[in-house]
């Protein structure tokens, strides 16, 4: 479904381009299991193994590489958009 979408796919979005590099593997998994468990950060850091500092620390990482507040609803919609969209 994502495929069929007209225009540019969100995985080309400037912002997004960042996260998907090879070096951020490892941030791109945190967010996409954050966003897959509906920011819930207790669940996102007992699926990811571990301590909820860490993550937080990640999820800054994320948004200072992508310049997208995680807070926001729209920006958390491209980012977890564009990490599915990156896996097809």
């Amino acid at each position: 479904m994502l495929t069929a979408l007209p225009g540019r796919p969100p995985g080309d979005d400037p912002a997004v381009r960042p996260l998907l590099d090879a070096a951020h593997t490892e941030l791109a998994r945190t967010a996409e299991v954050f966003l897959d468990l509906a920011g819930q950060a207790g669940r996102t850091a007992s699926a990811l193994g571990i301590h909820r500092q860490t993550l937080y620390y990640r999820l800054s990482r994320v948004e200072q590489l992508t310049g997208l507040d995680l807070a926001d609803g729209e920006d958390r919609l491209l980012l977890h958009m564009a990490l599915k969209t990156a896996r097809l």
